[in-house]
């Protein structure tokens, strides 16, 4: 979600460099015994809180005026016997240890550990993640990329091009040019539409602009749990998605309706289960992790 970035220095310390992990042999394992040897994965990391004051800004029907939330903001990493991916960056690092910190009129916005902290319980360096990717590049999905400087950035071209505008174009948003500043010196691998990850259909990125111009959902194939949709903020809590209300500072209200349509359309062809990455009721349950 948007939030006014400017109230905040963005300069987080970034992490210690660690000896890149050597490319996985190659082998002659077809791919189901592959899977079976070391199977899709997800761990569910805690990328900060964000309290909500006033959740008008979050239904453009206006009739959320007055009320308040607590939002949880997740990330999530994918393990695949190819490589592991961060999907989403969360809030910046320097939030860890300096509590709650009040972030425009209507946000109050803490984390207690950094991905890198995170990574580390796993037994993890930054180093031994290969890709990072956006549902899209809002403050509270981006604040960490600091932390991952060796990793090979997949983006939707749409959003790329939405942060990074010829040299004599406004920004998108003024108050977020620090925090995408980082993102030029990644590895990039631009992409369009539909993304296979892996190439075997088990993680997909797929556009599903509104939000953003090139605001993203991943698709995952799960060994128990089945096919799993990500939402990104295509929603951000229960009642978002039941009641199809858009927020007012999202790009475009007609493309996020539209892709909204599609996003319930390709649950109800997967049996997905959907998780609404902002909300708590979906992220707990989950105990920390994705099988």
């Amino acid at each position: 979600m948007l939030l006014a970035a400017g109230a905040l220095s963005l300069a987080s310390a970034c992490a210690e460099k660690q000896v890149a992990p050597a490319e996985p042999a190659a082998t002659e394992t077809a791919p189901a015994e592959e899977a079976a040897a070391a199977p899709l994965t997800v761990n569910v990391l805690d990328c900060g809180t964000i309290e909500v004051t006033d959740l008008d800004a979050f239904s453009s029907a206006g009739d959320w005026a007055g009320q308040s939330d607590t939002l949880t903001d997740t990330c999530f990493l994918i393990n695949h016997p190819k490589g592991r991916m961060l999907w989403d960056l969360g809030l910046p690092g320097m939030l860890v240890g300096a509590g709650k910190q009040t972030i425009g009129s209507i946000f109050v916005v803490s984390m207690d550990k950094s991905l890198t902290q995170q990574l580390a319980d796993l037994g993890l360096t930054p180093d031994d993640i290969d890709y990072v990717s956006l549902s899209h590049d809002h403050f509270d999905h981006i604040g960490q990329v600091d932390q991952v400087p060796n990793a090979t950035w997949i983006v939707q071209e749409d959003e790329y091009n939405d942060m990074f505008r010829p040299a004599d174009a406004a920004p998108a948003d003024p108050d977020l040019v620090a925090l995408w500043a980082p993102f030029r010196s990644l590895k990039v691998q631009k992409i369009n539409g539909e993304y296979d990850v892996f190439g075997d259909g088990s993680v997909k990125i797929i556009e599903m602009p509104g939000h953003t111009p090139g605001h993203s959902v991943l698709q995952l194939m799960m060994p128990e749990t089945g096919p799993v949709l990500l939402s990104g903020d295509m929603y951000h809590r229960t009642e978002s998605r039941e009641l199809r209300r858009v927020p007012r500072f999202n790009w475009s209200e007609e493309k996020t309706f539209e892709s909204m349509d599609k996003f319930e359309a390709l649950a109800a062809q997967l049996g997905a289960k959907v998780i609404i990455q902002h909300e708590p009721a979906d992220i707990e349950p989950l105990g920390g992790v994705i099988r």
